[in-house]
């Protein structure tokens, strides 16, 4: 019995025949860990006190977030970069794009080849006729460490595409038609080969589309026998590799035939890759943003196919269109070819080559019960936001950013679609009371002392944590930035007074370094002076803050003092000493016994 290209692939890494069920050590040629998981790949190594197999086939890549723009990734890609100075690893930086591309693009892995990283959709090397797959932290840690991990060699599926798919119906069509007929599961533990008329002219591009939502199936990987355009590119790049081909006899768990002459533009719905339904179904649907780019439609071939949809169009009024190439060479020729002009004609929000979106990355991500149409192989609740995700191809996003509502480029409406106006926006019924409120004029309570002049807004409240809207959110990241005073929220009491230097709150105007007080029940906060934006925003909140220069006497923490918010007096319990402070003025308390300026 012959060999499916799974089996030869594996048995040629193994050292000895692989059968599907069986397990085998597989020699790893390219072991990647990005930013995501990196770090830990990195722990994981140190604890156990390993060392890197083979540098030259070691590497990292920033894709999830090239930009850094969450603290945690600049921290895991920060970790990754010093080790890979201290190990001599290639690091494919935030400007290089997605790291599976790049292995492809920068030949990594060969036709017939080996690749493991810690993203779930290293399987789209099966669309260069190579194995690739995604691991966890401790597998990659392994492979790094030994060249090579356990593998359980899968069953075979054979899928032959029937017919040519009509020209409005490009790869991303073909692979939401095969999750409608799969499922979610309908691949699981398979590698699924493919063949057919149409794929032997599938060029790269489109054979990655389709393998990189193999996942999305349950499917170990989708692998094409590589053709003359596979073949050809590893030619350019003067790389040595055998192409690895089933043989005729190879022996397949099931064979399943698919009728892509017919087919259409398709969608998959909010929630679930596999609730695909014509795209006609849907049309008319308004939406509020648009995505193309992730690993799934990132390529040249997309970008092209998008702008030819997009080139002398606008995006409709109140939509946002974001745009991110796969890779750093996919964004140059873009821009060589007057493509990334398109988009910016057009009104599209171009990012930095990477996964974006898909990922959480730097860019498109939407909002609560945020419409949006995208091209990334996921929309599974919350993936890309909080909002509700359609997947399509790059020519349906393109055409639905124009229209203003999902739409095919067979079926543009004639005119854009716009968000209706609302009835406008007119005072409501809250009913304000002239009297004064019954707040104290007194404030008494235990002292916290910080002795530093300066702190500033990102000491006092991180803008890690600005996306946070609700107040009684806010208090557990107090001064969680202020070195020394990290468990400051952990410590403090409702009824307690800060007690600090000069330049109190000085940075940004973010509100959240006042109300993170509030939330914690602090009842004031003395200090030698205030930022400017600071104190308006405290007295605004009715947080009462007080100018004085107590920090200065040898009071301590614990220390009980009163504070008279109209003659400015404090007076330390401990001692009986009076210390002089600023009173309020008449506005500040005005505002700070009604509760906050709004409520004046």
């Amino acid at each position: 019995m012959g060999l499916t290209i799974i089996e030869k692939i594996l048995a040629n890494h193994a050292g000895h025949e692989v059968k599907a069920g069986q397990i085998a050590d597989i020699l790893i040629d390219a072991r990647i860990a990005r930013d995501f998981g990196g770090a830990n790949v990195i722990k994981n190594i140190k604890d156990n006190a390993m060392g890197i197999d083979d540098t030259n086939r070691t590497f990292f890549t920033f894709d999830c977030n090239p930009g850094g723009s969450d603290q945690k990734y600049a921290t895991n890609q920060h970790i990754c970069r010093q080790f890979a100075r201290e190990a001599n690893i290639p690091v494919y930086d935030i400007n290089a794009g997605i790291g599976t591309h790049i292995a492809i693009d920068e030949g990594l892995v060969t036709p017939g080849g080996t690749l493991v990283s810690t993203d779930s959709h290293a399987n789209i090397l099966g669309a260069i006729g190579a194995f690739g797959q995604g691991m966890g932290d401790q597998d990659i840690a392994a492979a790094w460490a030994n060249g090579s991990v356990w593998f359980k060699a899968p069953k075979s599926l054979k899928v032959i595409l029937k017919g040519q798919a009509p020209e409005n119906t490009p790869a991303k069509d073909i692979i939401l038609r095969l999750l409608k007929e799969f499922g979610a599961a309908g691949l699981l533990g398979y590698s699924a080969e493919f063949y057919g008329e149409a794929v032997d002219k599938m060029g790269l591009s489109e054979r990655i589309t389709i393998a990189s939502m193999a996942t999305e199936m349950g499917g170990i990987i989708a692998i094409f026998p590589p053709n003359d355009i596979v073949i050809e590119h590893f030619n350019r790049l003067e790389k040595k590799f055998t192409p690895v081909y089933a043989d005729d006899d190879a022996v397949y768990d099931k064979i399943v035939e698919i009728d892509i002459s017919n087919l259409e533009p398709m969608i998959a719905r909010p929630g679930h890759p596999e609730d695909v339904c014509p795209a006609k179904e849907v049309a008319g649907i308004k939406i509020d943003s648009a995505f193309i780019g992730s690993c799934t439609n990132g390529r040249y071939e997309d970008m092209k196919a998008a702008a030819e949809v997009l080139e002398g169009n606008t995006i409709a009024p109140g939509v946002v269109l974001k745009i991110v190439p796969a890779t750093r060479q996919v964004w140059e020729r873009c821009l060589e070819d007057g493509i990334i002009d398109i988009f910016i004609d057009s009104g599209a929000l171009v990012g930095n080559a990477g996964c974006a979106g898909c990922a959480a990355g730097q860019i498109g991500q939407n909002g609560p019960n945020e419409i949006t149409i995208s091209t990334g192989n996921r929309n599974f609740a919350g993936k890309q936001g909080k909002g509700f995700v359609y997947l399509a191809s790059p020519q349906t996003v393109a055409a639905s950013a124009i229209a203003g509502v999902i739409a095919t480029t067979n079926a543009m409406p004639k005119v854009q679609a716009e968000f209706a106006p609302g009835p406008g926006i007119k005072a409501g019924d809250k009913v304000k009371s002239d009297s004064v409120s019954d707040k104290p004029n007194t404030l008494k309570g235990r002292v916290w002392v910080i002795r530093e002049n300066n702190i500033d807004t990102d000491m006092i409240f991180h803008n890690r944590y600005l996306a946070i809207t609700e107040i009684d959110q806010m208090g557990q990241y107090t001064f969680d930035n202020l070195k020394g005073w990290e468990d400051f929220a952990d410590k403090v009491q409702p009824g307690d007074i800060v007690i600090t230097g000069a330049n109190f709150g000085a940075g940004s105007s973010r509100q959240q370094a006042v109300d993170c007080f509030s939330a914690l029940g602090v009842q004031g906060i003395v200090a030698a002076s205030f930022g400017a934006i600071y104190e308006r925003n405290a007295i605004n909140a009715g947080l009462p803050i007080i100018n004085s220069k107590l920090i200065e006497s040898n009071i301590e923490n614990g220390e009980i003092i009163e504070v008279n918010l109209k003659t400015g007096e404090i007076r330390r319990e401990k001692t009986g000493e009076l210390i002089n402070a600023n009173p309020f003025a008449d506005i500040q308390m005005q505002i700070y016994q009604k509760g906050g300026l709004l409520n004046l």
